[in-house]
């Protein structure tokens, strides 16, 4: 049988997360939804067109998307998945089985920003401006409904490497952007007694002009204090450029600090994510082939 929909996998996963308070690891939520909803092995061997992926645990994996972006779940660490207190909440008061507009509410909630539409749970079809966007305006939402969802995962996934590992994602990053002429003109110094330094990049081959880096695996926003220390750092190092990159978000104060010393650039952890996206580190991307007549081809 085909395998169902994303949002038939929300209520088993929801419930099988419910029975576990400390959570799961994501492979065995995958196969307790598919067992729960009947799947047989073929069904659970059909691979996705691109054959990078078995549709069942694709399709999970979506409906954890939903329950993540409703608040009802989280990915405390990679590959593991455990209930929110909301979500402990929303189960205990949503006795089984969801009905069709509940099952709906938590698909398509939280979609408006991506979508460019609310949802219409109380009708339980789709709103008016989806279902008649053009099939080109629809690509470009899925295009930006994954992306959003890669964003999110990489952020989780910032979060949770270690310090030291977080400094080499950085400078990976920034050499695929463009900076030093090779990957060794990107070196990591972080460590004690380091003076807000984590990584120095050489962008000339003689190391005559170099650009400074921290990067901060951070929790609460970055404020101006930190960003002053940076500069500060800077200023010992006699240097002329500096980013401060983090997973995190920098305040206002900061921000503004950092534009009137003219030296400094900030990037947050969503700046950080979409980089990662564009210049494919630690994510890879697939092309779409999309038909597209060739009207000059029946010009005669």
């Amino acid at each position: 049988m085909p395998v169902p929909t994303y949002d038939r996998f929300i209520e088993p996963i929801l419930r099988y997360l419910y029975a576990r308070a400390d959570g799961a690891p994501a492979r065995e939520v995958h196969d307790a939804a598919a067992d729960a909803l009947g799947l047989t092995d073929d069904d659970r061997a059909q691979l996705l067109p691109s054959g990078t992926q078995r549709v069942y645990k694709n399709r999970a994996g979506w409906a954890h998307d939903r329950l993540k972006r409703g608040g009802y779940s989280s990915s405390p660490k990679h590959g593991f998945w455990q209930l929110t207190a909301e979500g402990r909440a929303f189960a205990e008061s949503n006795p089984h089985p969801l009905s069709a507009v509940q099952l709906q509410k938590v698909a398509t909630d939280n979609l408006g920003v991506v979508l460019g539409a609310e949802s219409d749970a109380v009708s339980g079809g789709p709103s008016e401006a989806v279902a008649t966007a053009s099939p080109d305006d629809r690509l470009e939402a899925a295009v930006a409904e994954l992306r959003a969802a890669a964003r999110t995962e990489l952020l989780e996934l910032l979060s949770q490497v270690s310090p030291k590992y977080f400094e080499t994602i950085v400078l990976d990053v920034l050499h695929r952007i463009g900076y030093g002429a090779s990957r060794s003109d990107l070196q990591r110094v972080g460590g004690s007694g380091d003076g807000g330094i984590d990584g120095i990049i050489s962008l000339d081959r003689l190391g005559l002009e170099k650009v400074y880096v921290q990067a901060k695996r951070w929790q609460g926003s970055i404020s101006r204090p930190e960003v002053q220390a940076f500069y500060g750092a800077l200023a010992g190092q006699h240097a002329s450029k500096g980013v401060f990159i983090t997973t995190s978000t920098f305040t206002a104060q900061a921000r503004d600090f950092a534009k009137s010393v003219e030296r400094v650039v900030l990037v947050d952890g969503v700046q950080l994510a979409d980089l990662m996206i564009d210049y494919e580190v630690g994510v890879a991307l697939r092309p779409i082939r999309v038909p597209k007549l060739d009207s000059d081809y029946f010009e005669e």
